[in-house]
């Protein structure tokens, strides 16, 4: 069997340091915002070359404060892409803010950006970029706009730590950028956790206080905040990680070249990087009219795939109740029915590539 992704290799490789870590934060019995998570929040501050960054619960609340701490509330727009994990416009609905979806373009999978400004109104507060796969979203462009109609801009990087777009780290370009460390992310933990940078020191100040239910000093509540702390055994496996990020994303590299040199058949679309963009490769996503066939044999054979993403956010009834959707976004809604993520992570094997690739030539 090949899996999606095979957390146990990196394990057993960084097994005696890990567990060194772990068995160090036991001994302290510090759980909550000890010296792992300080640490963590200095070297990803320092890795990204901003000032701030601050650890809370998961990705998902990463967004959510980034969002909160620049005072998106409700009636508020929120430009973004139906094509990502619903987290990414779920966070919009719950400051009862509204998610206006822009169509994707289809070779990377990121916001057309040629299409925001017709959907720009009075009410559009901020846009959210969603780094997909890894793969840097036309960063330029959005900025333009914002800096245009005066709107913020929250990077999702929950898939790209790492990239970069003009030699610049995705996550730094706009106001905030969020992070998640779910397991099987490029920068995962052993459990839930995520992390928020920016530049603007009151942004992070309000996010460190919200994280904390919405307290500077221990019972003195200046906001109704969250109970979202990044804690302090993710940090300790993601200190560990962290000195291995470029390696593990170079190694997505190397991987994701060996199936583009390995992949024959002419009806798969293959991922493509547009200039100036650094992938990382967090899926490896093709495209085939023939998507669900291809699926079932490569199941036949061992192989693990997975569709990212079966539903466009437009049509999710969640938002539909809320929002009474009538959009149709023919880019995204094609994508759902061709896209299928073959296995990708750093300690793939060249052999299980090419054997992958070989099932995908025979035909299905």
């Amino acid at each position: 069997m090949i899996p999606m992704v095979d957390l146990k290799r990196q394990y057993h490789a960084l097994k005696s340091e890990v567990d060194a870590a772990l068995s160090d934060v036991l001994e302290s019995t510090q759980f909550i915002l000890g010296k792992n998570v300080s640490k963590l929040e200095e070297e990803i501050s320092a890795y990204h070359g901003l000032a701030h960054a601050i650890g809370v619960a998961n990705g998902t609340d990463a967004l959510l404060l980034a969002l909160r701490a620049l005072e998106i509330k409700a009636g508020d727009e929120v430009i973004t892409t139906p094509f990502t994990f619903i987290a990414t416009a779920e966070v919009i609905a719950l400051l009862n803010a509204v998610p206006v979806f822009v169509d994707i373009c289809p070779d990377t999978f990121n916001l057309d950006c040629s299409q925001i400004e017709k959907k720009i109104t009075s009410k559009t507060k901020a846009i959210i970029p969603v780094h997909l796969f890894g793969h840097p979203a036309e960063m330029d462009l959005v900025m333009e706009i914002a800096r245009k109609y005066n709107l913020k801009v929250v990077e999702d990087c929950a898939q790209a730590f790492g990239a970069k777009y003009r030699g610049q780290k995705v996550g730094t370009i706009g106001d905030a950028g969020c992070f998640s460390f779910f397991p099987s992310k490029n920068l995962g933990g052993y459990g839930d956790g995520g992390m928020v940078i920016t530049k603007h020191k009151d942004i992070a100040e309000k996010i460190r206080i919200l994280r904390n239910h919405g307290s500077s000093t221990r019972y003195h509540h200046l906001l109704v905040g969250y109970n979202s702390r990044l804690d302090e055994i993710q940090a300790a496996v993601l200190c560990v990680k962290l000195k291995r990020i470029d390696e593990y994303n170079e190694a997505r590299r190397h991987n994701a070249a060996i199936y583009c040199a390995a992949i024959k058949k002419k009806e798969i679309v293959l991922p493509s990087v547009s200039p100036g963009c650094e992938h990382v490769y967090h899926q490896f996503t093709i495209r085939t009219k023939n998507r669900d066939a291809l699926a079932s044999a490569l199941g036949q054979k061992g192989i693990a795939s997975a569709i990212y993403y079966p539903v466009p956010l437009h049509h999710q009834q969640a938002f539909f109740n809320m929002y009474h959707l009538d959009v149709v976004l023919p880019q995204a809604e094609t994508c759902t029915k061709e896209v299928l993520s073959l296995p990708m992570f750093p300690e793939l094997e060249e052999e299980e590539i090419k054997f992958i690739a070989s099932v995908i030539n025979k035909g299905f």
